[in-house]
């Protein structure tokens, strides 16, 4: 469906809700094509976007609680 960039921004939460079940939607200004609407999902999958590496470090739980000890043998020998 093409929105009219005024009715669009009248009508933005209906046009979220389309995007979101019927799929991408183009928004027009002066009867030009101008923007096309899609979901956060199908721009990751269209853009190929992934986290990079900060971002997963980030997004990992807190370990903050976790009782780590560390023995204290010394480390075995290994012959290389």
């Amino acid at each position: 469906m093409k929105w009219q960039l005024q009715e669009a921004k009248q009508r933005f939460s209906e046009l979220v809700g389309r995007v979101l079940d019927e799929g991408p939607q183009v928004v027009t200004r002066r009867g030009q094509e101008v923007v096309v609407v899609v979901s956060a999902t199908e721009y990751e999958r269209l853009t190929g976007r992934r986290r990079d590496f900060k971002e997963f470090l980030l997004s990992a739980p807190d370990l903050d609680e976790l009782q780590i000890e560390r023995r204290g043998d010394p480390a075995p020998l290994i012959d290389l």
